[in-house]
């Protein structure tokens, strides 16, 4: 009887403005791992000759963009070139060594051992570990926590816009690789999309080193950039988990809890508008009603969520996706 053949891991590490700290990066990355794909971004420091002219490592390959497309469209190269190559799991550590690579390994076992089809990092399991990060840094990062469980629907998630991540090749044949977000908005729409799918999510803890590396993201900037995108992210989710994918009572709560909401909000809009234009104040019944509206359509909101949280996924399913169910194979096509 043969043997299984182990996974073959990959990891995928985006280059733009790392010259200074990928080598330790890469040197970092354990054996167990048979595949290293460096992306180029169009990095001005030229990072993909750096490391090709300097690395001796044989399971590096380079792999250049002509134009900048993100840090999300640079994984999702490394991505269709890892599974090219064969890889089995595919992990992404960001090249500017704040990630630990040594645990490269340890992301991807949870999807080789079948306990998740997908795994990110934790930087805010130990308290000590997260005081390490910069203020403003820390206070964005949160902010974005919490709205991104709402709009992806992984409530569990302490850290989910966390760029340590390692999924299933199997996840990843199913994912509309065309339509994710190229940009930093990658990490919250490649949850949404897995939640479609409905894949378990397990969280690893990491500490995060902050050293000279520069980041290109401006937080306080890009926070309300990112609030707007996650109010469409969660209408999206919404529309299709509750209205075109499935009917259940969760659709009927959300229905109805809107409907209270709207009608509540009407009320008290022309109520105010009435009584500051004529200055009579609005009768005790309709007061009233409005109250009444208001109190339910909160009562069927929270109920709502409560069966949202409830719907997370807690079910691998990337053996199901392995065995050819449901694949849309339109969803990963690439364009030459």
């Amino acid at each position: 009887m043969e043997t299984p053949a182990s996974p073959r891991i990959a990891v995928i590490i985006p280059a733009y403005r790392v010259r200074d700290h990928i080598l330790g990066v890469i040197g970092d990355v354990g054996r167990e791992v048979s595949t290293i794909i460096v992306v180029d971004d169009a990095c001005p420091e030229k990072s993909g000759d750096f490391v090709e002219q300097t690395c001796s490592d044989p399971r590096v390959t380079v792999v250049r963009h002509d134009r900048n497309q993100g840090v999300g469209g640079a994984v999702l190269t490394g991505m269709r070139e890892a599974m090219a190559r064969g890889a089995d799991v595919l992990v992404k550590v960001d090249g500017d060594g704040q990630m630990d690579a040594t645990l490269a390994g340890h992301f991807a076992a949870p999807i080789v051992n079948g306990h998740a089809d997908y795994v990110k990092g934790n930087r805010f399991f130990y308290l000590e570990a997260s005081e390490t990060m910069p203020f403003a840094r820390r206070a964005g990062n949160l902010a974005l926590t919490f709205i991104s469980r709402f709009s992806t629907g992984y409530y569990s998630l302490s850290d989910p816009t966390n760029g340590y991540i390692a999924l299933d090749r199997r996840l990843a044949e199913c994912l509309p690789m065309e339509k994710l977000s190229k940009r930093y908005f990658f990490e919250t729409d490649l949850l949404f999309r897995i939640n479609t799918l409905g894949a378990k999510v397990v969280e690893i803890p990491h500490n995060a080193v902050y050293g000279d590396e520069e980041s290109s993201l401006d937080v306080r900037s890009e926070l309300f950039k990112f609030a707007g995108r996650h109010v469409v992210t969660l209408a999206k989710r919404l529309f299709y988990q509750y209205v075109l994918r499935d009917f259940n009572p969760g659709s009927v709560l959300l229905f109805l809890g809107l409907v209270f909401a709207v009608f509540g909000t009407l009320g008290a809009m022309s109520a105010w508008t009435q009584s500051t234009l004529t200055g009579i104040p609005r009768s005790g019944g309709a007061v009233a009603l409005i109250e009444v509206l208001v109190i339910l359509a909160t009562i069927f909101l929270v109920g709502f969520l409560n069966y949202d949280i409830g719907k997370e996924p807690k079910q691998p399913i990337s053996w199901l996706l392995g065995i050819g169910v449901g694949r849309p194979a339109s969803q990963f096509e690439t364009d030459d």
